[in-house]
This record gives C-alpha cells, sequence and structure tokens, in this order.
C-alpha cells in the first residue's frame, strides 16, 4: 500500500508545483506596464531554452549514446528539426492575421503548445522510474523515482510562470492566464501515469521525444518570445529577463539532476 501511496504522491508533486508556478500570475494586480512584460517574455525565454539544453537535449543526447554511440547527437538533430518543423506546419492550418490581438492569442496558444509538448516526456520520464520502481519492488527504486518526481517539480514551478504570465497580457484575466499554466502541467501527470503502464516498451523512443519537444521550445523562444521582449527604448530589459531565466532554469536543473 505504502508503495502506491508513494507514487500519487509523486505524481501530484509534479502537478501541484506547476499550478503554484501558474499562481504567481495572481500576485500581479492590473495592466502589466511594457517594462514589466518584457521582462517576463524574456524570463519565460530563458527558461525554455534552458530546460531545453539541461532537461531534453542533453539528456536525450545521453540515452542516444547506448544505440547510436559516437552517433548520438542523430536523434537530438533530428528531433529539433521535427519539433520546429511541427510547430510551422501548425501554422500552416491557422488563418494568417494582421489583427494584433488575434496575432497575440496565436504566440500565446504555441507557447503553451510548446510547453506542454515539454512536459510529456518529463511526465513519461516520472512513470517509467515510478513503473521500473513497482515492477522491481525495491525501495531504494521507489525513493529515486520519488527523488527524480520531486526534482522535475521544483523546475515546473518557473515554467508555470512562464505560462501563465505571457498569458496574462493576451487573456487580460488572471484566472484564465493561471488555468493555461495548470492545463499546461496536466498533461505531465497524465503522461506520468500512461508512462508506469509503458516503463518499458518507449524507453528506446525517450531520446527522440526529448529532443522534439527541445526544438518546439527553441522554436517558440525564437520566433515569439525574445522578438516579443526586446523594446526600443530599453533593449537590454528583455535581454536581462533571459540571462535570469536561463540561470534560474539551469540552477534548478544541475542541483536537482
Amino acid at each position: 500500500m505504502w508503495t502506491t501511496w508513494i507514487t500519487v504522491l509523486g505524481i501530484s508533486f509534479i502537478f501541484l508545483m506547476t499550478t503554484l508556478g501558474s499562481a504567481v500570475v495572481f500576485f500581479f494586480k492590473g495592466e502589466i506596464s511594457p517594462k514589466v512584460n518584457s521582462i517576463i517574455l524574456g524570463f519565460a525565454s530563458g527558461v525554455m531554452i534552458s530546460a531545453s539544453v539541461w532537461s531534453l537535449l542533453l539528456p536525450a543526447i545521453e540515452k542516444a549514446r547506448e544505440t547510436f554511440g559516437d552517433f548520438a547527437f542523430f536523434p537530438s538533430a533530428v528531433g529539433l528539426v521535427l519539433g520546429g518543423a511541427f510547430l510551422v506546419l501548425l501554422d500552416k492550418f491557422t488563418p494568417n492575421t494582421q489583427n494584433i490581438s488575434l496575432l497575440q492569442t496565436q504566440k500565446a496558444k504555441r507557447l503553451f503548445l510548446a510547453v506542454t509538448m515539454h512536459n510529456i516526456p518529463e511526465g513519461l520520464a516520472v512513470g517509467f522510474a515510478f513503473g521500473g520502481a513497482l515492477v522491481s519492488g525495491s525501495i531504494g527504486a521507489f525513493m529515486t523515482a520519488l527523488g527524480l518526481a520531486i526534482g522535475i517539480g521544483v523546475q515546473n514551478f518557473p515554467e508555470g510562470t512562464a505560462i501563465s504570465l505571457p498569458m496574462k497580457g493576451v487573456c487580460k484575466n488572471n484566472i484564465k492566464a493561471f488555468l493555461w499554466g495548470v492545463a499546461s502541467g496536466l498533461a505531465e501527470s497524465i503522461f506520468a501515469v500512461l508512462g508506469i503502464f509503458l516503463a518499458t516498451s518507449l524507453q528506446i523512443l525517450q531520446p527522440w521525444l526529448l529532443s522534439f519537444s527541445a526544438g518546439a521550445m527553441l522554436f517558440v523562444s525564437a520566433e515569439d518570445l525574445i522578438p516579443d521582449a526586446k523594446m526600443e527604448n530599453s533593449p537590454r530589459v528583455g535581454a536581462w529577463g533571459v540571462l535570469i531565466g536561463f540561470t534560474v532554469m539551469m540552477i534548478l536543473d544541475v542541483a536537482l539532476s
């Protein structure tokens, strides 16, 4: 019975931390000033770039070494391109518009989609860990899985913030922006449960899934977030946001890995 509770605790924790990060939006009253918005967008971009490198690409390359050896870069290279191509293809099915409000909404939804896709392989990783622990029945395996869930959960806090704050500028509503952030984390828990049932069969796909998500996140950062974060009067404000976001996420990834 205790193994079930540990598994439930781990899966719940990763969702809870995304929810708490999304709740940061409630501390911003009224309209966000252009300068603060620039910092927020830069921070969100820095978080996504850092997560792409430390949480996705490096683990993908490491996992691929077992199968591809010296060509471990191959799944990551292909996955990166496919992740960006997926968003380009997605745009083909989205009506082009010159309406600024509709354009902002489209960008916000792409940001949500990119972070959600990033959460899918992380959820699977947690599910794989708990699935393996359930098979072995080892206390050590459960503690390792729980540690992984805690590490990923802590990283989810700034990711939830990176979704809800930009969404506030689009939705003009704290509750709606908060719910967008919560929804992005929900996919992680769903795929964690799925990962428990697929603990052995999808391991070979992990490098491809991780790098695909990284490609999508980098594409959104480069095309949407970074350009929107730059201000003519204070061009360095957005750049500092990027550096701060990258640094925060890097510290969390390295310290908790």
